[in-house]
């Protein structure tokens, strides 16, 4: 589970790396036109309704540039915004206000949208017991951003990367050479503290799962018979996770089936951005 302290903690060197991306040796444009002295602030402006998620990456980028830049904003992560809302003030040099401003959108743009696209799906699902998780399906080097903003739309987090947790999928079922023997195999290498997720694409795979003591059986790309049979079988002897073209209209039936988890990869890999601009740029000089 990611929170506040361990963005902060984390963040820095991706941010670094974004920036690098953005700025191999200067900012031309911006070192022709302003003075390296001039001070002034620009305000950050929400164009699309929905749920704001990164103000902290935000701000970190402009501070990581220029130390006394700063952001104010009487906001939080998880707060709805309208379109045309003043979200938020950036103060600093101007260069550091123009050579950052893409790189920060870009982050928050992205944040935001994921965040957005969760608390939709979120509120699909909120009168029943299932919970809604992400997966590993996420832009490369953006995870922490991505799983974060999940948990501010209202998430969960699946595993954070392959030493988070053991899912046994079907090609390492196929190099064991069964379902029996990929479970014994981990038992004997992984700590016992781990618990043993299976995925199982078939009836018959879940009862194989389920006899080699399987603690959670993830029903991946299943119809909705089979999953309820599936269910079913499982009888609470393990906990059961629905994965596979799961889209939002899909969620509220796979709910009533009573699974205990659903994982949504569109949750990171298809939500739209949440636009905001940083406009009204002024010097203070």
């Amino acid at each position: 589970m990611l929170d506040c302290v361990s963005m902060k903690v984390n963040v820095e060197y991706y941010i670094k790396a974004a920036l690098k991306e953005d700025i191999t040796s200067e900012d031309i444009t911006t070192n022709a036109i302003v003075d390296p002295k001039t001070q002034g602030c620009a305000q950050l402006i929400c164009k699309q309704a929905g749920v704001i998620a990164g103000l902290e990456v935000f701000r970190l980028v402009f501070e990581l540039l220029d130390p006394s830049a700063r952001f104010e904003t009487e906001f939080k992560d998880g707060d709805l915004v309208e379109n045309g809302t003043l979200v938020g003030t950036v103060y600093g040099s101007v260069r550091t206000l123009l050579t950052c401003e893409r790189t920060a959108l870009n982050f928050l743009q992205r944040m935001s949208g994921i965040a957005t696209y969760t608390r939709e799906c979120v509120e699909v699902m909120k009168t029943y017991k299932t919970k809604l998780l992400d997966t590993r399906k996420t832009t490369p080097n953006m995870r922490i951003f991505e799983k974060y903003a999940v948990k501010v739309g209202g998430g969960s987090n699946h595993r954070y990367n392959l030493s988070d947790g053991i899912l046994i999928k079907d090609n390492h079922i196929a190099a064991a050479g069964g379902i029996a023997e990929a479970v014994r195999l981990t038992k004997e290498y992984a700590p016992f503290v781990r618990k043993i997720e299976v995925e199982a694409e078939s009836f018959e795979m879940v009862k194989e799962a389920l006899g080699a003591g399987a603690d959670i059986i993830m029903l991946d790309n299943m119809d909705n018979d089979t999953l309820r049979k599936s269910v079913e079988r499982i009888g609470g002897k393990a906990k059961t996770e629905c994965s596979g073209n799961v889209t939002k209209e899909r969620l509220k039936e796979l709910c009533e089936i009573g699974v205990d988890y659903i994982s949504c990869g569109a949750l990171t890999h298809s939500a739209p951005i949440l636009d905001f601009s940083l406009k009204n740029l002024k010097n203070l000089d």
